[in-house]
């Protein structure tokens, strides 16, 4: 896990049920956050890499669905979809959720339905060969983009869509930036 200099105590719980924790003492982003995860988890010669976003919107009871498809061995990268039943989802996130999807879509060359979600199992052979930059959200369109064009498959399982009245950490026009900032750099 890493705990990217948050102060609700997770942390604390995870390391207490056993997990690594990595700790950063500056909030960096999640982009950042991931990256450096990501490379802890690669020295360690695993295959696969998890990750789910902190925010209660994924259910670790459905990690078994990534890791079948996983070893299925047809992809290299799956991603949760919670667009087949979108149910909760507040309307505003479904519609920018599938318009992003469709053009993450087009942009990777792959049909990709819900290139938003944060449910993800990643080969190693992924992370190990592309290269990611970016420090904040736009880092799930940024493995993406790049992991299909670097010849990587991309898969979807369906997974729950959960919202309980969260708030929402992204920034419309900050993030917004920092997508076309990502698309000129591709």
């Amino acid at each position: 896990m890493v705990d990217d200099a948050s102060t609700d105590g997770t942390a604390v719980q995870a390391q207490a049920a056993g997990a690594q924790v990595i700790r950063r003492p500056v909030n960096g982003g999640k982009g950042a956050a991931l990256r450096e995860g990501f490379s802890v988890i690669c020295r360690s010669g695993v295959d696969w890499i998890v990750t789910m976003d902190a925010d209660g919107q994924h259910l670790a009871s459905e990690i078994p669905l990534l890791l079948q498809e996983a070893v299925r061995g047809r992809s290299d990268i799956v991603i949760g979809n919670r667009m087949e039943d979108p149910r909760g989802m507040p309307l505003d996130r479904r519609l920018t959720n599938r318009f992003m999807s469709w053009l993450i879509s087009r942009l990777a060359g792959q049909r990709v339905p819900d290139t938003q979600c944060g449910f993800r199992a990643i080969s190693r052979r992924v992370l190990e060969s592309v290269t990611l930059v970016s420090g904040h959200f736009e880092i799930e369109s940024e493995l993406v983009i790049r992991g299909a064009r670097a010849g990587f498959r991309i898969s979807s399982v369906p997974i729950s869509s959960v919202y309980q009245q969260q708030m929402s950490f992204i920034r419309p026009i900050q993030d917004t930036v920092r997508f076309l900032k990502l698309l000129r750099s591709l």
